[in-house]
């Protein structure tokens, strides 16, 4: 694992919704002195992580589809701005090339299964969630893993799992899901870092 070790590490979180994981991310690092929650980026103005960035006082950018895939995928606003790695939590485009070259193992993502089944283009949320219940799978879980030009498919740096019953609806499974994603995620930020 390639760690990042600057005196303070400078996190962009990229979030398409409401947020929850940014929000857990930006809890868990709070108090935490050599780890800084520099930016919030959104591809959705109406994105509830963005209010959340803003009523903890982080700044935001709204970025646009043009730019972002034929452009310079924002890399001179993120060099600028110091950051040293990339969190998506619940980021639904793809990263283009230029951002995935000018931070190599240094951009993470979240995926609400056990990867590589229910992967890809379009496999989020509860859509996942539904897919896992209709295969009939026993278990399902999170995978936190780096980000390459494929989606849902670079180096793998944590699985973890839940059962799937019987009983479950793609919003008791998503409930679960939630509950790893939490306990885990901040952590391995952690790791990923060093510090």
């Amino acid at each position: 694992m390639n760690q990042i070790n600057p005196s303070v590490t400078r996190i962009a979180i990229f979030a398409s919704g409401a947020g929850t994981n940014a929000q857990n991310i930006i809890d868990y690092f709070k108090s935490h002195g050599s780890v800084k929650i520099a930016l919030l980026v959104s591809n959705k103005p109406e994105a509830g992580a963005l209010t959340i960035a803003q009523k903890e006082n982080i700044p935001t950018l709204i970025i646009d589809k043009e730019r972002f895939f034929r452009g310079d995928g924002f890399v001179e606003v993120f060099l600028e701005k110091e950051i040293h790695l990339i969190v998506l939590a619940g980021f639904l485009w793809k990263i283009p090339r230029s951002l995935i070259r000018a931070y190599p193992n240094r951009i993470i993502n979240i995926h609400p299964a056990l990867l590589p089944k229910y992967g890809g283009k379009g496999m989020y949320g509860s859509h996942v969630h539904e897919a896992v219940i209709a295969a009939g799978d026993k278990q399902s879980g999170i995978t936190i893993h780096y980000v390459d030009e494929v989606y849902d498919h670079g180096e793998i740096i944590l699985q973890a799992t839940c059962e799937v019953t019987a009983s479950d609806t793609s919003e008791s499974l998503a409930k679960k899901i939630h509950e790893l994603e939490y306990a885990h995620f901040p952590k391995v930020i952690e790791r990923v870092i060093g510090k």
